[in-house]
């Protein structure tokens, strides 16, 4: 899928930075003549980025489909991650998410980058046992049955196993009832530890969970209910930290970096003790995850759903990421699940999925993870900068003055005299946009 380029080499830090460098200013065109260049992308590959799923790939990909639907494909510049310069293609709707990660990606990049770390690509398949006569018996009969078990999981995977993947371990875990109201006795769970590689892992888990639920009723002496993955995949995190220098943070918005510094701390503290804050503190991490995700075709919401999961494992909702002033600048870390794949799925249907693997030059599924997770980590310096500074708002509506101005019948050149004619004004809504463009047009714009 890459190019033999990509394949060879990385690109270099400072061919990315000069050559991306005001990448928001140039035409859409340019943007592309210049990612084209740069990364030394095919036609055949540029043309995949803006080609549009065929309504006959749709058709085939979900039920009732009657059509395509489009959202913006544009990049996250600016990345340095693990001392290599990274593009992360991003897919979404928010005018400012982008723009807020590559300026704190560019934050990170002074202070050598984001550095990211993964655990083995370990899922959790769980089989739910119910009315077993003699608990602990049949957790002892299951332990004594687990290589059998193991084997049994593993015997119609043979590609997952030919690459070194598969069922790992079993552990058994006992729930007991909540409380007076709870209508079911207590439960048996068994957990099925699975390496799976590349894959995202889901329909392989599935298969082995409902392929082991006939043996594990007979050594338990339960009924077997749901089988299926936890979407909690704890035992496969990416972890990713990065540092901002002092020098780094002046004039950005307080009376020196330090300072700066101090007030993203701060922001940060107030999500990790309060967990209102922390759902909205984890949306915007969540913002710049998601947008690479969708573009890179994969399940998302299951890593959203872990990663939420996640920052309650503890019994206590929290922030997913934390800031922290030392001597020598502002640091920050994050961990979470990270359940992705660079095998099955969309990847080997939707051209510009395809693409985008090729423009983020990913090499893994490991790979993939870590980029989503240090974008991740960039969307939310961006957002506690602004915070701690003038405020979410202020950079969020300049953007969506665009919006705005074409939503008012701006075109072409008038929409950026619209957009900063309104957001100057501090008026960003259509009636504004529309009172602007009347004036440009000397009186003749349509009501």
């Amino acid at each position: 899928m890459l190019t033999a380029r990509l394949r060879a080499e990385r690109v270099s830090s400072e061919e990315l930075s000069s050559g991306l460098s005001g990448f928001h200013r140039f035409s859409l065109q340019e943007r592309r003549d210049r990612l084209q260049k740069i990364l030394g992308l095919t036609e055949a590959q540029m043309e995949k980025l803006v080609t549009a799923l065929s309504e006959g790939a749709a058709d085939q990909m979900v039920e009732n489909a009657i059509g395509v639907f489009g959202l913006p494909l544009g990049i996250c510049t600016n990345l340095l991650l693990n001392g290599q310069a990274r593009v992360a293609p991003m897919v979404v709707e928010e005018p400012s998410v982008i723009a807020a990660a590559s300026f704190a990606a560019k934050l990170l990049r002074s202070g050598g980058g984001v550095h990211a770390q993964s655990t083995e690509a370990m899922m959790i398949g769980q089989i739910q046992l119910l009315d077993v006569p003699d608990a602990e018996a049949a957790e002892r009969a299951i332990q004594h049955a687990a290589l059998d078990l193991l084997a049994m999981a593993n015997g119609g995977r043979r590609r997952l196993t030919a690459v070194g993947g598969g069922a790992r371990s079993i552990e058994v875990r006992h729930l007991a009832p909540l409380g007076e109201d709870d209508p079911s006795g207590p439960m048996m769970i068994v957990h099925l530890m699975v390496d799976v590689r590349d894959a995202m892992g889901a329909n392989a888990i599935n298969s082995m969970c409902e392929s082991l639920a006939p043996r594990l009723e007979s050594v338990s002496g339960g009924r077997a209910r749901l089988r299926i993955l936890s979407n909690l995949s704890d035992g496969r995190t990416v972890t990713v930290r990065g540092r901002v220098p002092f020098e780094s943070l002046e004039n950005r918005g307080a009376d020196s970096g330090e300072a700066l510094a101090r007030g993203i701390e701060e922001a940060s503290v107030f999500a990790e003790r309060d967990p209102y804050r922390a759902a909205t503190h984890n949306k915007g991490i969540m913002n710049g995850i998601d947008a690479v995700l969708i573009a890179l075709g994969q399940d998302w919401r299951a890593v959203e759903a872990g990663a939420h999961a996640f920052a309650a494992r503890e019994g206590r909702y929290t922030a997913l990421a934390r800031w922290r002033v030392r001597a020598d600048g502002l640091h920050g870390e994050m961990t979470l699940p990270m359940a992705v794949g660079t095998v099955g799925g969309v990847i080997k249907t939707h051209p510009a999925v395809q693409a985008s693997f090729d423009l983020a030059d990913i090499t893994s599924a490991k790979d993939l993870g870590e980029l989503a997770a240090s974008v991740g980590l960039a969307q939310n310096l961006g957002a506690l900068r602004a915070l701690a500074a003038e405020g979410i708002q202020s950079g969020h509506m300049r953007l969506h003055a665009r919006n705005v101005s074409v939503a008012a019948g701006a075109e072409g050149d008038e929409i950026p005299r619209v957009s900063e004619a309104i957001a100057d004004a501090q008026e960003v809504n259509v009636d504004a946009a529309r009172a602007v463009l009347d004036r440009l047009r000397g009186g003749k714009v349509a009501r």
